[in-house]
């Protein structure tokens, strides 16, 4: 069996990174970070039309008509890129929401099942859901006849009927509320919420990769250019070390993305969403040491990737859910 990207597959990849890269760079994300609207909404509509949001919308329904796999890929592009905005949740409910495939509504998805519940609350959010339920690897929260491991309902809501704490983010770029309180009156019947909160954690580990695999690029070129002592610091073997203890976690990360995209199982996801987790965070971080005081500057992109990676590690299938599911399907 070839699990090697197609030429499609590939064309898909590379047409994502190339308009990525036109359309935002460090300075523009900086200016972002510093306090402009999140997300750009000209550059989101032109991301729809491009058809990032509508990647598995079917041709009749104005989509790409692709699966998750090509939808892993454009995640992976956008973590890469640092893209500010909620591309899971929309290219989750772009068939679900209204003007969400278009770009002309923001989205936000919530899991209810999380303590807190955190949202990304972007600026001008038309509409949330909001799933409920229990998730595997966690305490039920209220209600009777849930089963545990099993995410039974979903909400939708107008952002001004669900009530909100301020909740400081530790990334500039996403904006996040607590959840206090919401109406249970709108439900979306034939919803599959635990299958949406299974491919939420599939596009977010996608995310981590793209923001693990950009992290060893950095490093790899600061260190080439960066001189101590009259030669390269890429040259030290300790620096060597690091660098490839990066790229393995990338590409082992990357092996376990890829599959659970073609497989879709949920314990693959955990572990794929683990692995990633781990090579984002563990990566930012080892950038930062080969970038030096360097890298906590706004001038480098470094301390971005590693705000993004704490924060993704945290939503949608968090270390703990996915060591406690894992653990659970060995001892069975």
């Amino acid at each position: 069996m070839d699990f090697q990207l197609t030429d499609d597959q590939r064309a898909l990849r590379a047409g994502a990174r190339e308009l990525l890269a036109g359309r935002l760079g460090p300075e523009r994300l900086r200016e972002r970070a510093a306090g402009g609207p999140v997300p750009d909404r000209a550059l989101w509509r032109e991301l729809a039309a491009a058809g990032f949001l509508t990647v598995r919308l079917p041709e009749e329904a104005s989509g790409v008509g692709l699966g998750l796999p090509e939808a892993v890929l454009v995640c992976e592009e956008a973590g890469r890129a640092l893209l500010p905005g909620p591309l899971v949740a929309g290219q989750l409910l772009a068939g679900v929401v209204d003007g969400v495939a278009s770009g002309e509504r923001l989205p936000a998805l919530c899991d209810g099942a999380a303590d807190p519940v955190l949202c990304e609350l972007p600026d001008g959010v038309g509409e949330l859901v909001i799933l409920e339920g229990s998730a595997p690897g966690r305490t039920q929260r209220g209600g009777e006849g849930r089963a545990e491991g099993r995410a039974e309902l979903a909400y939708r809501c107008a952002p001004g009927d669900v009530a909100t704490a301020p909740f400081a983010s530790v990334d500039p770029l996403t904006p996040l509320a607590r959840v206090t309180g919401y109406p249970r009156t709108c439900p979306l019947p034939g919803l599959d919420a635990a299958r949406l909160r299974r491919e939420a954690a599939l596009l977010t580990a996608a995310e981590q990769l793209g923001s693990a695999a950009r992290t060893v690029e950095a490093a790899v070129a600061y260190a080439r250019q960066r001189t101590q002592f009259g030669a390269p610091i890429g040259s030290f073997q300790a620096v060597k070390h690091l660098c490839a203890e990066m790229l393995v976690r990338a590409e082992v990360a990357r092996a376990a993305v890829y599959a659970a995209a073609v497989t879709a199982d949920p314990l693959d996801i955990a572990g794929a969403k683990l692995l990633a987790d781990e090579a984002a965070v563990r990566n930012a971080r080892d950038c930062l040491q080969v970038h030096g005081g360097m890298g906590f500057t706004w001038e480098a992109e470094v301390h971005l990737h590693l705000k993004r990676a704490w924060l993704r590690a945290e939503r949608w299938c968090a270390a703990r859910e996915a060591e406690e599911r894992l653990a659970d399907a060995l001892a069975r």
